[in-house]
């Protein structure tokens, strides 16, 4: 696993990917703590499942409060 430093602390970078199910260290406040990748690049995009709710999160951010996988998206083949 990779890691990113920032400020001399060093965060893993958790290999995500457009379709997976998270679950951060924080509550959302409608009461999940399931969100769903819906866009990957230098930031995160998030859509909360329990309300639908869309956020954007730098990818260090993302990964401070990354707490785990609750489902992975299947990977696709190329030419399927």
């Amino acid at each position: 696993m990779v890691s990113a430093e920032v400020s001399g602390v060093a965060v893993p970078i958790h290999p995500v990917r457009v379709g997976d199910v998270v679950r951060l260290k924080k509550p959302h406040p409608c009461g999940t703590n399931e969100w769903e990748v819906t866009r990957l690049g230098m930031d995160v995009w998030l859509t909360c499942l329990g309300c639908e709710r869309r956020v954007r999160l730098l990818r260090y951010d993302f990964d401070r409060r990354f707490k785990g996988f609750v489902s992975r998206a299947s990977e696709e083949k190329p030419g399927q």
